[in-house]
């Protein structure tokens, strides 16, 4: 069925249609609209979810950790003081295997304040043990919160959901909402082998000592490589019955490229129709999305960028003192391959920029001209 809705909505819906058990949230712009609407929707009994309301976002994922050791598929939302504020839980949700599933609505870092959009919130929770995927609009929003209970129920491994503030959560665009029966066949109710459970006891959290606890971390570790393989069979399966695939990467005219941009969330979209337009003056540009991230999908990426010679990383983001965070990742993944494209690191769009086709075209035609640039992000205004 055809609806108009924000990208908040989008993910409520989804949630719904995934048939959660537990959700745990605390309002946060510009998330606030998710748990609005499925505290409303659970009153209504249109979600049979049991809403629990607290006080913090620490208490959220809390919350939820203990459901999900429990038994129960588990939801939240947050974006970036609040994502910072559950740092701590992140790293024992991770820890403990419980397979969250978590929407963070990407905004800038204060200070100084900023309700807009920027990916260094999600992206500084990198290293805690959490898959990401990061959406472009907002049917792939709701498509992704249902891939993301796959991947982390097979796996063991929380997801992060991530979208741009007000460009996706607070823009409205056609979805295709799926009906109940056809989400069942392909997300089963969530039946653990290990839980909580009073009648087969099991030690949670425990202590352990230094062996253990490097083999234990080696464990993990496997398992969210395997993220890969599975978010690609996960995709598949949905798209032989929703009739809609997305990949871990999407490369866009790549094939004879001379300069291909990298680019994630909502920017890919822009960049394709920016590449559109360099092809009419001449330029041989193409675009790649990156659509998976944590685990990074090198093998897949340096199958887009094939013989491309240039690569021109757009971030959203910004480690401070080291420079976009994908441009870092694409270095390092490319650094042992026999083929290796120069790599530009641009870092652009903090606080909310709006990158426009025009913007875009302009980012690169100032990377198609530059000769030899390596080392430090080139810093582009908007």
């Amino acid at each position: 069925m055809k609806q108009v809705l924000l990208g908040n909505f989008a993910v409520a819906r989804a949630v719904a249609l995934a048939r959660v058990d537990v959700i745990s949230a605390y309002p946060i712009t510009p998330q606030t609209l998710i748990v609005e609407e499925l505290s409303e929707m659970c009153a209504r009994g249109d979600c049979g979810a049991k809403f629990i309301k607290v006080e913090s976002e620490h208490s959220a994922l809390a919350c939820c950790m203990g459901a999900s050791a429990a038994g129960a598929r588990t939801f939240t939302a947050t974006s970036s003081h609040g994502l910072l504020l559950m740092h701590e839980m992140i790293h024992w949700s991770a820890g403990a295997r419980t397979p969250i599933v978590m929407v963070n609505v990407n905004r800038a870092i204060a200070p100084p304040w900023n309700l807009w959009s920027e990916q260094t919130d999600s992206l500084s929770q990198r290293d805690t043990g959490w898959i990401q995927l990061y959406c472009e609009n907002n049917q792939e929003v709701l498509d992704t919160t249902l891939h993301a209970y796959r991947i982390a129920e097979q796996l063991r491994v929380p997801v992060m959901l991530v979208m741009d503030a007000f460009i996706l959560s607070h823009t409205s665009e056609v979805v295709d909402v799926p009906d109940i029966a056809q989400v069942d066949r392909f997300l089963p109710p969530y039946n653990p082998e290990v839980k909580l459970d009073p009648a087969d006891p099991h030690s949670f959290g425990s202590i352990t000592g230094g062996a253990e606890y490097q083999e234990l971390k080696r464990i993990r570790h496997e398992a969210i490589l395997r993220a890969r393989d599975v978010a690609l069979e996960v995709d598949s399966e949905f798209d032989a019955i929703f009739g809609r695939k997305y990949g871990i990467v999407q490369p866009y005219r790549c094939d004879d490229a001379e300069l291909i941009l990298l680019t994630s969330g909502t920017t890919a979209g822009t960049a394709r129709i920016a590449v559109d337009a360099l092809r009419e003056e001449g330029v041989a540009a193409g675009t790649l999305k990156v659509r998976l991230f944590r685990p990074f999908p090198a093998h897949a990426i340096a199958e887009g960028v094939g013989d491309a010679p240039k690569v021109a990383v757009i971030d959203r983001n910004v480690s401070l003192g080291a420079g976009g965070i994908f441009a870092q990742e694409l270095k390092a993944a490319f650094y042992d391959m026999d083929r290796r494209p120069e790599i530009i690191g641009i870092v652009s769009g903090l606080g909310g920029g709006d990158f426009t086709p025009e913007a875009i075209a302009r980012i690169a035609h100032n990377a198609a001209s530059a000769k030899g640039r390596r080392g430090e992000a080139v810093w582009e205004a908007l």
